[in-house]
């Protein structure tokens, strides 16, 4: 899309990749029919600053005309199967109006290149619920990403 690029986010765009998180999560939830997470969008704000500025991990958005129509976030882990460092992409959203105009394609090409020169060994995500998600699926596989298996699982400590 033209007059969209990507940059590094900002503490000043803590509230909006907040707010965009809020949209990812709702999204999933409405097409699976279940509240599956529970969503403060205040501590959402606080923490989105508090990773941003302590540099926790990276978060990528795409710009449109200054408003920021999308982001990525990355975190960094270390791990022996992996051989050493890899990343785990923890949420991806781009809104509905900027879906299938290449913005998802450039956020995972700067997810890419700056897991290149940070030598990760592998960048790893997990889709949304299938079947629901599927179409998530594919743009994964269309941009270079393979199935390796299992499910997402977790226990709530808190």
């Amino acid at each position: 899309m033209k007059d969209v690029h990507v940059a590094i986010a900002t503490k000043e765009d803590a509230a909006q990749v907040a707010i965009l998180t809020g949209e990812l999560l709702g999204e999933i939830m409405s097409a699976v029919d279940n509240y599956l997470f529970h969503f403060d969008i205040e501590q959402a704000k606080e923490l989105a600053y508090e990773f941003i500025e302590k540099n926790i991990y990276q978060i990528f958005i795409a710009l449109h005309k200054q408003e920021i129509v999308g982001f990525i976030s990355l975190q960094e882990h270390h791990s022996l199967y992996a051989g050493g460092c890899y990343g785990t992409i923890s949420e991806f959203y781009v809104k509905y109006e900027y879906r299938s105009s290449n913005i998802g394609k450039m956020l995972i090409s700067k997810v890419k290149e700056y897991a290149s020169e940070n030598n990760y060994r592998r960048v790893e995500v997990t889709t949304p619920p299938l079947p629901e998600f599927e179409r998530s699926l594919d743009f994964y596989k269309k941009n270079g990403f393979e199935i390796t298996g299992g499910r997402k699982m977790k226990i709530g400590l808190i």
